[in-house]
């Protein structure tokens, strides 16, 4: 599975207030949510993000609360994947188990750059600079269960073990 996607550049420290602000939290609604997504930390974010766009950030990103509405509203707005030098433990689970790939890696590029990310390979290339990095490659069925989602993931196992 190949992602490809302009880059949007975060710090260290990002939390979940600021992906998605505590007013919005009414809805699970990944659009919705992705209407709001950074709205007070980045303002033009929504109004300029791209589907299939793709965060580079510092470390430490989705620290903060375990609510699974930051994730679901980066889907929401768009985001394809991030890609952070690491991350808080419950926004990672939170992220795997709603299909949004995070990546722990570190990639030197510009905000606008396009990335082209490779989950099976394990590869990120920076088209720009022809930087080619590697990552800890996703496993098949945790590319499945990021395709069909934990709950959709979870009913088919069980189905095929009847």
């Amino acid at each position: 599975m190949k992602l490809t996607g302009r880059v949007w550049k975060f710090g260290d420290n990002v939390d979940t207030d600021q992906i998605i602000p505590a007013v919005y939290l009414t809805t699970g609604d990944p659009r919705e949510l992705g209407r709001h997504a950074f709205e007070f930390a980045r303002p033009d974010f929504v109004k300029k993000i791209k589907r299939g766009d793709i965060i580079v950030a510092g470390k430490n990103f989705g620290s903060g609360s375990s609510r699974e509405h930051a994730p679901r509203a980066l889907m929401g707005a768009g985001v394809s994947c991030v890609i952070a030098k690491s991350f808080a433990r419950i926004f990672f689970r939170n992220s795997v188990n709603i299909g949004l790939p995070l990546i722990e890696a570190s990639i030197e590029c510009e905000e606008g750059d396009v990335l082209v990310v490779d989950l099976s390979k394990g590869t990120i290339k920076n088209k720009r600079t022809g930087e080619v990095i590697g990552f800890q490659n996703f496993p098949e069925f945790l590319m499945q269960l990021m395709k069909k989602g934990l709950v959709n993931y979870t009913k088919e196992h069980l189905k095929r073990r009847k």
